[in-house]
């Protein structure tokens, strides 16, 4: 194990002694801390575990996950190369969209996560990870831009992509999803 994993797993039973959103964590059957690369020079941050990843204990493997593989595969990369997450650690009831609360009690987790992975790319997934990095700006005016942002210590950079549960609802999108996540990884590969 090597000493970011065991970092991450000492963080989640962090969160579990400090009994962060215990409303929540109640009606939830795991944490879902995120899985990958603990060294990944990219993670990828969403809103909060749905009801799969909530039974599985694993971030984005429902429908939105596999849209995300997809995607991932579109750039040519895999899951195990980058880390996956979300702002917050429970699923919220009914799949709702967490409080302000709930995202202000789950920031310094994880801002504590992105200081252990050392990410020097973020990619927010949706407006809710979008939010917790850049709270004035709109999905619609910035997916696939750069924008620099200082998160745990240090300058990194911000890819904001619209979520991927978007293309189920939406059809239209998933161009543009294919397109952003090839740019973003053209970007990060350079």
């Amino acid at each position: 194990m090597t000493s970011q994993t065991q970092a991450l797993a000492d963080l989640a039973a962090q969160i579990r002694a400090d009994e962060v959103c215990p409303e929540l964590a109640a009606t939830a059957n795991s944490l879902v801390m995120g899985e990958g690369d603990s060294n990944a020079r990219v993670i990828f941050i969403g809103e909060a575990p749905g009801r799969l990843e909530d039974e599985t204990g694993r971030p984005f493997v429902g429908a939105a996950g596999k849209i995300l593989d997809q995607l991932l595969d579109s750039a040519g990369v895999s899951r195990s190369e980058v880390y996956i997450t979300s702002i917050i650690k429970y699923r919220p009831p009914n799949n709702r969209d967490p409080s302000p609360v709930e995202k202000a009690a789950f920031w310094p987790y994880l801002e504590r996560q992105i200081e252990i992975i050392d990410p020097d790319y973020i990619l927010t997934l949706g407006r809710h990870g979008l939010s917790a990095f850049l709270p004035e700006a709109q999905i619609r005016d910035v997916h696939g831009l750069v924008q620099n942002v200082v998160v745990a210590g240090r300058e990194r950079h911000i890819i904001p992509q619209y979520h991927p549960a978007a293309a189920i609802y939406n059809r239209k999108l998933r161009d543009i999803l294919t397109t952003d996540m090839v740019e973003a990884f053209k970007i990060i590969n350079q």
